[in-house]
């Protein structure tokens, strides 16, 4: 009897609770609600829309061993939750071998390896199925109750109520009354028929018109925000998890997802539905008598779904304009990044020419583009970058047939090549060569065009097609023909009818690059953006703003940052990756601390891919940030701009790893962190090929803020940094922009050229005869004070004049000594230019000095496949470039004779592949033979060829 009093008892709580989750009152929001005939009725518009008080509890005695395995959906890698079967149902996973990509870093063997078993991903299959509908509907005041009949196994109660938002309020309690797995979902929603609504989204993969196949669930975890969506055309419609039952705290993860939510129905429709607890989940095993509530909104809004998206954000999970620099300054931050990237610590391997990438594939080595070391080379007028990591980074991407390269001729991981069958620059890196070294290289344009005719696999195993209107936009770039910019537009447009104005409904768009990267799985918004830059046609500035919408959709807006202070590495203790713990690495240690929780948030960073989204939960390589900014700037969109600010600013002092995982830590924030031997890195993954263009995408975010907060009035022209997957930015430094209407002012930013003693302040530094070029910005909400220290290194005069900007306004005339104070408003810009300076003169102006183009610069030999090439680098150097595309099958070694300016011969032997060799020229002229001792004995030698003249 007793426990059947407190039963009771809890019923009347859970009851008074329900009622009473927010205050009543009849609040406008953006969808009220009334009832008739005991249903909810939301309107919205002209149109109105059921929700039935409706719920689905799935039940089982025994555990459903929640896991996650391979999806088998066709042409994507990504992992969804499984359950064992249900009595009497049979599994429907597919069974899938692993692919020899799917490996390393991100990929969890127990998920990979796992056989199906007896195995669902359908949610509706994990446990006895159970529909309750309410038998009555009581209206309360400003509260909705329902009731339910009795049911066996459980007890059920649920209430809508007005909330202070203005949004209908959900909460339910579910009471067992036998022992076992409990989930219970809300499954009142309207249902639409996918061919007749306008788009969907379920995360992370379901967006546009890509309807799940089966009824997966996606857990709390990876959810950017807690809902799916369905807009008909008018209105968007959700069931939203209420922020309260997101916790910030500790990170999201498979086994802490208190939720999941479905958007394929029982019968193959489409229906927002949120289950909690997730069966097999965290809670879900209940015995007699215990409570589980839990509180949703559902939502009607007459928005589309990426506006949608961008409303929860605000309005329930308080985004905003929530970062600034903390502990360092962007310029500070790049600075510290370039240095590493010097030092052994980055793992840059001379031999191979590349960063090692031993945290997925031992023993190979990858790089992304030379165009980052060149940018960087030249921006911070670095000889030594130049020399050695840009120029052989160059010979490296002529040469290699794919960015991965490995001498091991058994190494499958993630497809490496040990091919020299180059160039695996596409065709933006060799142009972009082609025009930072004064179109002096006619061969890279002559290669360029070439590549266009071609296919080429050059990262993983996505193949790629070279004629396409994004390399017409880039060669055109090169040669100003027409005719490129005229396919280019009439390729684009035609792309905006197949894959922008149609809402994709699979995952095979051709020019996607595969649907891996999320710049896989939205429409080339980024080269569209480009395209726009160069015609100015809105048509293509509309299809740009509505694809990083769509990819803001991968982007974490959840869960909410709480406004409390957070302990990290507590016990000294700093998180173990559980990867790199299975490969050996050591514990890290740093200080137990207690710090805002916004420090530590995710919030503006995406999860990697869709392959690895479960184990690499946000990412720090958030290269869409520069292009969210200028996009937000060309189109007056301030979510695209804030979501830009957010990836980026305040987040780390020097190259802080990959991602966020495992734990909330500060370990990314120290300035030592990097400085570490492999083994020894265990917070989180390390890419050694990532450090160069990281740095690039800082240095973009930088000229990038400063063009928007000037409003275009600091503009420094740029080349396309193409990379791979998502690695892309723009390349500055070698042309030469404008500074409030004054033009040929060139970009440079030496390291330590200015002190400046507020860290809110970011900086971009120009030069131009004898005068300095200054602009800062204030990432504070606060107006901030600094004073600014020139570097007498690069500065010899330490008294100067000349003009001052504040917010884009002429306050006239400026006069300061070797150190000066600055003031700029919050969130605002405030720009000096200083005449009458010397400044250093260095590497930058030797390389960018332009020279008369060097003729008969490109040959391909028979002999043992010889690509040679003669690279024309300003006034700073020539230089020779012959490698072997035979391999060490055909070679036992190989050698090359080569005549010096007095006739005289040398020779250089390589008895190891890669056969390729470098000659530093004293002329544009070289003279040379090869000669090579295949592995049966013979030498043979080439004839005398003439490179360069």
């Amino acid at each position: 009897m007793s426990d059947i009093i407190n039963v009771f008892f809890r019923y009347l709580v859970v009851a008074s609770v329900l009622l009473q989750l927010v205050s009543c009152g009849k609040n406008e929001g953006s969808a009220g609600f009334t009832v008739r005939d005991e249903k909810i009725v939301i309107s919205s518009g002209d149109q109105e829309y059921i929700f039935s008080p409706k719920f689905t509890v799935l039940y089982r005695a025994d555990d459903p061993k929640l896991a996650m395995r391979k999806s088998g959906i066709d042409g994507v890698s990504y992992n969804v939750i499984t359950w064992l079967t249900h009595e009497g149902e049979k599994g429907d996973l597919a069974d899938i071998e692993r692919d020899e990509s799917q490996a390393g870093d991100g990929f969890d063997p127990s998920v990979l390896d796992a056989k199906k078993e007896n195995r669902t991903p359908n949610f509706y299959k994990s446990g006895q199925y159970i529909i309750q509908e309410a038998s009555e509907v009581l209206e309360r005041g400003d509260s909705v109750v329902f009731q339910f009949e009795e049911h066996d196994l459980f007890a059920l109660k649920a209430s809508v109520t007005y909330s202070d938002n203005g949004y209908p309020l959900l909460g339910y309690s579910l009471i067992p009354k036998v022992a076992g797995y409990f989930s219970v979902g809300y499954s009142g929603a309207p249902t639409f028929n996918v061919d007749k609504v306008e788009e969907i989204w379920q995360p992370l993969i379901w967006q546009e018109k890509r309807f799940p196949t089966s009824s997966y669930m996606t857990l709390a975890l990876r959810c950017p925000i807690p809902t799916t969506m369905v807009n008909d055309g008018q209105n968007t419609i959700g069931v939203l998890a209420a922020p309260e039952e997101f916790p910030f705290d500790p990170l999201p993860l498979v086994d802490n997802s208190r939720f999941g939510i479905v958007l394929r129905d029982f019968d193959g429709k489409a229906k927002p539905q949120l289950f909690a607890p997730v069966l097999g989940g965290q809670e879900s095993q209940m015995k007699p008598g215990d409570v589980f509530s839990f509180s949703s909104y559902l939502l009607v809004e007459q928005q589309s779904i990426t506006g949608t998206y961008e409303k929860i954000a605000r309005q329930f999970f308080d985004f905003r304009d929530y970062r600034h620099n903390e502990f360092a300054s962007l310029n500070e931050t790049f600075e510290n990044i370039v240095e590493y990237s010097k030092s052994d610590y980055s793992r840059y391997v001379d031999s191979l020419k590349g960063f090692a990438y031993s945290t997925d594939v031992p023993g190979a080595v990858k790089n992304v583009s030379s165009l980052n070391p060149l940018e960087i080379a030249l921006v911070t007028d670095d000889q030594e970058v130049f020399d050695t990591k840009a120029y052989p980074m160059m010979e490296y991407m002529m040469s290699r047939e794919k960015f991965l390269f490995s001498l091991d001729p058994e190494q499958k991981i993630q497809h490496p090549s040990r091919k020299l069958t180059g160039p695996i620059a596409p065709i933006s890196e060799l142009v972009a060569l082609y025009n930072i070294f004064g179109q002096s290289n006619d061969f890279l344009a002559e290669l360029a065009k070439t590549e266009l005719t071609k296919a080429r696999v050059r990262n993983l195993d996505v193949a790629e097609t070279g004629e396409n209107w994004m390399n017409y936009m880039h060669l055109y770039s090169a040669t100003g023909d027409k005719q490129h910019i005229d396919k280019a537009v009439e390729g684009a447009k035609a792309y905006l009818e197949r894959r922008v104005d149609k809402r994709q409904g699979d995952f095979k768009d051709p020019l996607s690059g595969g649907p891996f990267f999320w710049t896989g799985f939205t429409n080339r918004w980024i080269e569209l953006t480009q395209l726009y830059e160069i015609t100015k046609d809105e048509a293509f500035l509309n299809a740009a703003r509505d694809g990083a919408r769509h990819y803001a959709m991968f982007i974490w807006m959840s869960p909410r940052i709480p406004d409390t202070n957070i302990l990290v590495n507590e016990g000294g203790k700093a998180p173990l990756y559980w990867y790199l713990r299975s490969k050996g690495h050591e514990q890290m240690y740093y200080p137990e601390e207690r710090v805002e929780a916004w420090r530590l948030s995710e919030i503006g960073l995406t999860p990697e891919s869709s392959g690895t989204s479960n184990g690499h939960r946000a990412i720090f390589m958030a290269n869409y940030a520069p292009w969210m900014l200028r996009l937000g700037y060309y189109t007056n969109d301030v979510f695209l701009k804030e979501i830009a600010k957010s990836a980026i600013i305040g987040r780390y002092r020097n190259f802080p790893g990959y991602h966020i995982n495992t734990a909330r830590t500060t370990a990314y924030e120290k300035e030592d962190y990097p400085y570490h031997e492999h083994k020894e890195l265990s917070v989180n993954s390390f890419h050694y090929n990532h450090i160069m263009p990281m740095a690039s995408m800082l240095l973009d975010y930088l000229v990038t803020d400063v063009f928007v907060r000037s409003k275009g009035a600091i503009h420094f022209p740029a080349e396309y940094i193409e990379g791979y997957a998502y690695l892309r930015n723009k390349f500055y430094g070698a042309k030469e922009g404008e500074f409030y209407g004054e033009k040929g002012v060139q970009l440079w930013m030496p390291r330590k050229l200015l002190t400046v003693d507020n860290v809110e302040l970011n900086y971009i530094t120009a030069r131009k005869d004898g005068k300095l070029y200054i602009a800062f910005t204030n990432q504070s909400s606060q107006a901030e004070q600094a004073q600014v220290t020139l570097n007498p290194e690069y500065v010899e005069k330490t008294s100067f004049t000349g003009k001052i900007w504040k917010d884009n306004v002429d306050e006239g005339v400026f006069s300061a000594s070797g150190s000066f104070d600055v003031e700029v408003s919050p969130d605002g810009i405030t720009a000096i230019v200083i005449d009458g300076v010397e400044l250093k003169k260095g590497f930058q102006q030797s390389v960018l000095a332009s020279t008369k183009e060097i003729k008969n610069s490109y040959k391909e030999l028979a002999f043992g496949n010889t690509r040679a090439m003669v690279f024309n680098l300003g006034e700073y150097a020539q230089s020779a470039y012959i490698y072997l595309q035979d391999d060490d099958s055909v070679w036992s070694r190989v050698s090359l004779t080569y005549k010096d300016a007095d006739g005289g011969e040398k020779t250089i032997s390589d008895q190891d592949y890669p056969f390729e060799f470098t000659i530093p020229l004293d002329r544009s002229k070289l003279e040379f033979r090869v000669e090579g001792k295949s592995i049966n004995g013979p030498v043979s030698k080439s004839e005398w060829e003439i490179l360069g003249e």
